[in-house]
């Protein structure tokens, strides 16, 4: 019989919610500047493909912003943030395949949908982000209470 093995999800009440303010608080600032939903596939999407997209260069930036966060943390706190990634390489793997696939047939991610598109009111995000939800809920029971992952 396989051991069982605890896996912890440590909630951190005030780094989300600084987060999610900033997360927000980003979301409104381009819509209002540039017109420009924040959906990181669309915004990767765009950078990509420059061809079909030519305003790359605030693409380019977002992109920056994002990838830069934890230097800002180590200029800010003097350490890197911890990063414990709790699977193989195999299922990171599959995991990023499926997100591929889900954001292409979904017609987004949860950032577009989830920030963006529920807050403009949009019925096919609060449906989009509803999916996402319960997938992700029947993902985490399957693999730590039936799979025992």
């Amino acid at each position: 019989m396989p051991e069982l093995t605890t896996i912890e999800t440590l909630f951190t009440p005030w780094q989300s919610l600084s987060g999610g303010i900033l997360i927000g608080l980003a979301s409104v600032l381009l819509m209002l500047t540039l017109g420009r939903i924040m959906g990181a596939t669309g915004v990767l999407a765009g950078v990509l493909t420059p061809s079909a997209h030519p305003d790359t260069g605030w693409r380019l930036g977002l992109l920056a912003g994002m990838i830069s966060g934890p230097l800002v943390t180590l200029a800010v706190t003097g350490q890197m943030p911890a990063v414990e990634v709790t699977v193989s390489m195999p299922m990171l793997l599959v995991g990023g395949v499926l997100v591929g696939i889900g954001v292409t047939y979904g017609s987004g991610c949860t950032s577009g949908h989830g920030v963006c598109g529920v807050a403009r009111l949009s019925r096919r995000s609060i449906a989009a982000t509803l999916t996402f939800m319960l997938t992700t809920g029947v993902t985490v029971y399957v693999i730590r209470h039936v799979l025992g992952a």
